[in-house]
């Protein structure tokens, strides 16, 4: 919380600053995230795509097009491409995956007569949208389930009114990105049809899902009624997202996406960067997926092998290319060991960390990507084995000197220093 003078603010904006900076100068990192490239290298980065797409010839969108105006052209293009990835009849195009949800749930709700929505606790809907289902549309939610997991068929059969949609997140984000078995999934849908229920899913996720269900998009998408999918969670794009399912669904959607504000009158920067992901990385999710597999299990070790107790990688067996670490110390001391690392030896293993759980615990979400293929096992556990290391000094200089505020924390970098002088 800011002080009288504003302080607090402008603490935080300095570590954000001091942040961006070391992860911006790592040369090595498992994943290189949205907010750390400049302006200069992402407008960079897309010319670079559209150039090398015009040269091989074979994407239309290589810069010589026209531009969009209110959705057309290189727009309709994604339109096209991801309901044909998908075995969608049709999909639209939406600046957000909020909104993407939220017209998707309104138009199922006008179609099946039903205002209920059958969700998860820890769902994006109810966790990131700020209650959008409920304020914006006017519906109303019951829960199959408060477990850490997908509900099941039986949870799903079991709900003691009836419900009009059930939406499903794969992979469940906030219980660690964790999916059920594909005859789960099958059964739960059918389930919902039991019930008399649309079913659809959120999968702003949903295209590193292949590799663990051992299926392809379409038929994965074939057990909905419609799919919610975003272009840079996992596609490295700017932003926005799609929403596919029958022709006249989405038709529907298209209507009501205006009315929500989500005709932008020109939106082709997105599109392309979206046609770049879906080009660049979706074909390389499955060697994500795998690699995360071997960084989780050299994480695990290391932390047994260190004596940390109460530590944890969730799922144990990543069932995507990203997955939950947890560790006993606070989240400032581990943001703050991080930083220090990454500034120092060019190195970033782990990111931000917060308190979700359990006093005296801290998670943070670890995402494998392209960078971190040339990662070995033995990298990981040397990574891992400094920074446990940087972070026990922290601690201990923080009970010798009573520290316990970020920016008291940030501050032990100094703290170190005398202590390893006077030492």
């Amino acid at each position: 919380m800011d002080g009288p003078d504003g302080s607090g603010g402008e603490a935080e904006s300095a570590a954000r600053a001091r942040r961006l900076a070391a992860w911006h100068g790592a040369e090595r990192t498992l994943a290189r995230g949205p907010a750390e490239e400049r302006i200069a290298e992402r407008l960079a980065a897309l010319t670079t795509a559209l150039t090398t797409a015009r040269t091989a010839d074979t994407a239309p969108y290589g810069g010589d097009g026209w531009v969009d105006i209110y959705g057309d052209g290189v727009v309709e293009e994604l339109e096209q491409r991801v309901a044909g990835l998908l075995g969608m009849e049709a999909a639209a195009f939406f600046p957000t995956g909020t909104m993407a949800q939220q017209v998707a749930l309104r138009c199922w709700a006008g179609r099946t007569g039903s205002p209920v929505v059958a969700l998860h606790p820890l769902s994006h809907l109810e966790m990131h949208e700020r209650d959008a289902y409920l304020t914006v549309s006017g519906l109303r939610a019951v829960r199959p389930t408060s477990e850490p997991r997908p509900p099941t068929p039986e949870e799903i059969r079991g709900l003691d009114e009836p419900f009009g949609t059930l939406a499903l997140e794969l992979p469940l984000r906030d219980a660690g990105f964790v999916l059920p078995e594909w005859d789960e999934l099958v059964a739960a849908v059918a389930a919902a049809r039991e019930r008399d229920a649309v079913v659809h899913f959120d999968g702003a996720r949903l295209w590193e899902c292949t590799a663990y269900f051992g299926r392809e998009l379409p038929e994965i998408a074939a057990l909905a009624d419609s799919v919610y999918v975003s272009f840079y969670k996992s596609l490295g794009g700017l932003s926005g997202a799609a929403l596919a399912g029958p022709e006249t669904l989405v038709a529907e959607a298209r209507a009501w996406r205006h009315r929500y504000g989500g005709q932008l009158f020109q939106q082709w920067p997105v599109a392309l960067a979206a046609l770049d992901g879906l080009d660049r990385e979706l074909p390389r999710l499955p060697s994500y997926v795998a690699h995360a597999r071997v960084v989780a299990e050299a994480l695990r070790t290391t932390f047994t092998a260190a004596g940390v107790g109460w530590s944890r990688v969730h799922p144990g067996v990543p069932h995507t290319h990203q997955f939950q670490v947890w560790l006993p110390y606070p989240a400032a001391v581990l943001d703050e060991a991080g930083v220090q690392l990454a500034e120092e030896t060019r190195t970033v293993l782990f990111r931000r960390w917060r308190e979700p759980g359990p006093a005296g615990l801290a998670m943070t979400e670890l995402t494998v990507a392209s960078s971190a293929l040339e990662w070995t096992a033995d990298d990981v556990t040397a990574a891992a084995g400094a920074f446990l290391a940087r972070v026990r000094e922290l601690m201990e200089a923080r009970e010798a000197t009573g520290i316990r505020g970020l920016t008291e924390v940030q501050g032990l970098t100094e703290v170190r220093g005398l202590t390893e002088r006077d030492g």
